[in-house]
């Protein structure tokens, strides 16, 4: 295969491919080393950080929805200092580490990007789809002034690229996306789960412990294009898309869209070497359509 035809670069990240693992399903990386190339992924998004450890929600969090999966994790973590003593030391040589954040105020996120403005991390992405527990529950991926003031927060507490992960469930993606690239976000990544629920006919009750959840997977897909394509229009930052994507095919509606990079998520679950299957696909694919490099095809869609 042609090395050259995936190396690209994002956001000062120099990328052997332009693939991430998604947070949330690739643990820390280390848990896939036995399935994956790790120097060859763009980088891993590892498993959303909090200032404190969390033990997530009680009851069932995950069950599996046609061509897809609902869950409701919430965000089990070691939390940030764990995070920085233990965990990073072993795996800051191994690949590109994206880490994924999420607080419960503005103040908290401020807060955990000048923890991790540190040797090691590559970039930190911010998961804004959480409730703003001091200002009236108010969820910061869905008001552009909240979300913003979470971007200027973390971009004035570091000096890693800031990635904001926006969430779909919204009426006007491209507004939460231009309000946060005029407070500073270095790239977007997109999209977060869609909200769903699944109800148990024989119980009468959710089946989930949290009631709802955050639906993943392939049925998202077409909804992350869409999005993926509206945000290429509004913004000039670049863009990671993720939702749904199974194949270099999935991959490649993505790029033409207008992502710079993808990140593969719920895939991994199913088959854990699935974003190596992608890369060299993906490599397939650009040397049938008489390309050069994975930048060619961005955003080409006609």
């Amino acid at each position: 295969m042609n090395k050259n035809l995936l190396q690209t670069e994002l956001c000062g990240m120099k990328l052997n491919t332009p693939i991430f693992a998604a947070s949330g399903t690739f643990g820390f990386g280390e848990e896939f080393e036995n399935f994956v190339d790790l120097q060859r992924l763009g980088g891993v998004m590892v498993k959303c950080l909090t200032p404190k450890p969390r033990r997530g929600n009680d009851g069932v969090r995950i069950t599996e929805t046609p061509s897809g999966m609902l869950n409701c994790i919430g965000l089990e973590n070691p939390g940030v200092e764990k995070f920085l003593s233990e965990i990073l030391p072993r795996i800051k040589d191994k690949m590109n580490v994206v880490v994924n954040v999420s607080g419960s105020s503005v103040e908290d996120y401020g807060e955990l990007a000048k923890l991790l403005d540190v040797d090691g991390v590559a970039a930190i992405e911010l998961n804004i789809s959480c409730p703003n527990v001091k200002d009236g529950g108010i969820i910061f991926g869905t008001d552009e002034r909240q979300a913003a003031k979470v971007t200027s927060a973390a971009k004035k507490n570091t000096r890693k690229p800031v990635i904001v992960k926006l969430s779909p469930n919204v009426t006007d993606i491209t507004k939460i996306a231009r309000a946060v690239e005029n407070s500073g976000a270095d790239c977007l990544s997109l999209i977060n789960t869609l909200m769903g629920m699944e109800i148990n006919i024989h119980t009468w009750r959710p089946t989930l412990g949290n009631i709802t959840g955050g639906l993943s997977g392939g049925a998202i897909k077409p909804v992350a294009v869409r999005m993926v394509w509206q945000v290429a229009q509004a913004v000039k930052v670049p863009i990671i898309g993720m939702g749904g994507i199974r194949s270099a095919a999935d991959a490649a509606e993505f790029f033409l869209a207008g992502a710079s990079a993808v990140a593969i998520g719920t895939a991994n679950f199913s088959e854990p070497s699935i974003t190596m299957k992608i890369a060299d696909d993906l490599e397939i694919y650009l040397q049938s359509c008489g390309l050069k490099n994975i930048r060619e095809l961005v955003g080409k869609v006609k």
